[in-house]
């Protein structure tokens, strides 16, 4: 009877598609995704809703935007989980939105007041833009709790610190003790400018020995720079040998090629011929 009403609710209201019992026999989350998003359409045309239901995230995501929508426009707590099932069991939960638009259409009929764009864009609900807001939102209350709980401490210990501060404040001033307090942060101020000025003196120090490596290094460089150019410049002595060698043994191996080509050649013939001696032998 549920699954019945929720067809003839769904073709009342103008669904576009046939539903049927056998869509729900197994999980079909794509249908109901189809149908919570044209509800959600149907009951705010212009509802924010990601429609993105490729991954498990975005399923997530797009079953909780569904039900923050209709839990703060239309009052309707829907079961997160059975919607995600996407079975026999979310038909139930599609039915609570399907019967209050469907007893809506019934109460106003035709005549529904379409409301102006400024008057829609007060009520659109950007669940993406409001995300960021809910996170600073817990963050904040949870710092304020913590701040609260540590400020409800310390108003605790209130009764025994008043008795203290006013002793302290009514107790007289020891001229002596005080300049002593200020004697001793005098120098301890005078102190720590010392440490500074030494550290600036030892950053300078380091400053003047870091150029000096600089300049010794760069010396080294151009040292090394008109040598390698020296060494580029001088031919060696051996180099005329060197020459004239080069040149013999590109003669050498002109010759031995000949060489190499007339025996081969002399080989050949002599194959032929035992070949031919062969054969004749034959």
């Amino acid at each position: 009877v549920c699954f019945s009403d929720f067809t003839e609710m769904m073709r009342a209201l103008g669904y576009p598609r046939l539903i049927s019992m056998e869509n729900f026999h197994t999980p079909n989350f794509m249908l109901v995704s189809e149908v919570l998003l044209w509800l959600v359409k149907r009951y705010e045309p212009q509802a924010d809703i990601p429609p993105d239901v490729e991954t498990e995230q975005d399923r997530v995501f797009f079953i909780k935007a569904v039900a923050q929508f209709m839990a703060t426009k239309a009052h309707i707590k829907l079961n997160t989980k059975k919607l995600y099932q996407a079975d026999g069991y979310a038909v139930k939960e599609l039915l609570k939105i399907t019967s209050v638009l469907y007893g809506a259409m019934n109460t106003k009929g035709v005549e529904r007041a379409d409301l102006s764009e400024e008057d829609s864009s007060k009520f659109k609900f950007d669940l993406g833009s409001k995300i960021a807001d809910l996170k600073a939102a817990r963050q904040l209350a949870s710092e304020i709790t913590s701040k609260g709980a540590t400020l409800y401490d310390l108003l605790g210990k209130e009764v025994e610190l008043r008795e203290a501060r006013t002793e302290s404040i009514a107790r007289p001033l020891e001229i002596n003790e005080a300049e002593k307090m200020m004697k001793v942060a005098i120098d301890c101020v005078l102190e720590e400018v010392q440490k500074t000025k030494d550290m600036l003196n030892n950053v300078a120090l380091d400053e003047a020995n870091l150029e000096a490596k600089i300049e010794k290094r760069k010396l080294e460089l151009e040292r090394s720079q008109k040598r390698l150019q020296t060494l580029q410049s001088v031919r060696p002595a051996f180099m005329d040998e060197y020459e004239k060698i080069e040149e013999q043994l590109q003669k050498q191996y002109s010759i031995y090629l000949e060489k190499f080509r007339n025996l081969t050649y002399m080989e050949q013939l002599l194959d032929d011929h035992r070949r031919t001696e062969q054969e004749m032998f034959e």
